[in-house]
């Protein structure tokens, strides 16, 4: 009865999407093993998946799948949880003395919801106000895309993305709001595909009523050419 009671609280945490963490959980030990090895030992275990469906993998379009399965999560859809892909954003002051709100808006955004492993699909737009340093436009594109390879949460790559522009800038005034589809809402479950989440996380100047609306409404703008 324990056990149904353990799968229980787990398949509610799974579904109602709730993160215990706003750091991604990670193993102490989880760079013991190269990327190589990891790719052996995945391919392994999505053969041992495919097989139990009962799948034949002699068969021309499945005989290459394990392999590929355990390289894209190595090296692309998961490539986030290794700190060697962490982007390096330098920072540059601001001699043309811009004060007021850079908003990056529109990044695409690819992740993969941790209590399923199905796709989260969206926009990320990203502001941040100058106090004295600036960072290259890409760079804020890239650190959404490093936080979003990885198992993911939503709110949590929310926070996550303001927290690492807050180090690199060295500012509070951060802000970020995330618009995305889940596939484990519109692909199964409810199976509701019109919904979408969406989360924000608004740091130092951005928490004054003002400013937020304004970061609002510049991300509201028509910008399409």
């Amino acid at each position: 009865m324990r056990i149904d009671n353990d799968f229980s609280d787990i398949d509610e945490i799974g579904d109602n999407h709730i993160s215990t963490s706003s750091d991604t959980p990670m193993r102490d030990d989880a760079f013991r093993l190269t990327d190589s090895e990891k790719i052996e030992i995945i391919q392994d275990d999505v053969r041992h998946i495919m097989e139990t469906l009962g799948l034949d993998l002699s068969d021309d379009s499945l005989s290459g799948t394990p392999k590929r399965v355990a390289k894209m999560f190595i090296n692309e859809i998961f490539g986030g949880l290794n700190p060697k892909n962490k982007p390096k954003a330098s920072t540059f002051d601001n001699k043309y003395k811009y004060g007021e709100m850079l908003v990056e808006k529109n990044i695409t955004l690819y992740s993969t919801c941790e209590h399923h492993l199905l796709p989260i699909v969206g926009r990320a737009h990203v502001a941040y106000i100058s106090n004295g340093t600036v960072v290259g436009l890409s760079k804020m594109n890239r650190i959404v895309d490093y936080y979003a390879k990885r198992p993911q949460v939503q709110e949590r790559l929310t926070i996550q993305i303001v927290r690492e522009l807050q180090e690199v800038l060295g500012t509070e005034d951060v802000a970020c709001v995330i618009d995305a589809k889940h596939l484990c809402v519109n692909s199964r479950g409810i199976r509701d595909i019109e919904s979408s989440t969406v989360t924000s996380e608004f740091g130092g100047k951005f928490k004054e009523k003002a400013t937020r609306r304004e970061f609002l409404d510049y991300i509201q703008l028509d910008t399409k050419f």
